[in-house]
């Protein structure tokens, strides 16, 4: 499969909490983590396609601004959310693991797999039935992400 264009900078990025702890089961630090994406996104750091807020993990279909480099969108989540979530809600602790995986999304096949994988992650997990009853999750919460990047539309659901 041939490497897409350096214009395309869309990811499905994955992050662990810290020592895969179940931190995001509680609604007060899921809202806080909503919130910080949507500030995000409001900042125009970043689009979002898609994500799942898993237990002790997250998953997200980004694209950063030109000017933003992957590791800065990362860091401004994970590191907003950190100082929010210690600054608002007196959380102790680590949150997150070092790091993140990242995949370049090649083309709009893979586009559509990185979105159905994104979805079913909480059914797998037996949290919901379909991905549209998980409450953290894209497929339901539509109206908080960015439509999929135009070369990838052909093939996003929703």
């Amino acid at each position: 499969m041939p490497l897409p264009s350096q214009e395309v900078r869309t990811f499905l990025t994955s992050s662990t909490t810290w020592e895969r702890r179940s931190l995001l089961q509680s609604h007060s630090l899921c809202d806080l983590l909503l919130d910080v994406i949507r500030e995000n996104r409001s900042k125009k750091r970043m689009q979002v396609h898609e994500f799942v807020f898993m237990r002790d993990h997250i998953h997200l279909i980004l694209t950063p601004d030109p000017v933003v480099s992957l590791e800065k969108a990362m860091q401004f989540i994970k590191g907003g959310f950190s100082y929010r979530a210690k600054k608002e809600l007196n959380f102790n602790g680590e949150i997150w693991q070092k790091g993140y995986n990242e995949r370049r999304i090649q083309d709009a096949d893979d586009y559509a797999k990185a979105v159905e994988y994104v979805w079913l992650n909480p059914v797998k997990a037996g949290m919901a039935l379909r991905p549209e009853e998980y409450l953290y999750s894209s497929a339901r919460l539509r109206e908080e992400i960015d439509p999929a990047p135009p070369q990838f539309q052909s093939k996003a659901r929703g």
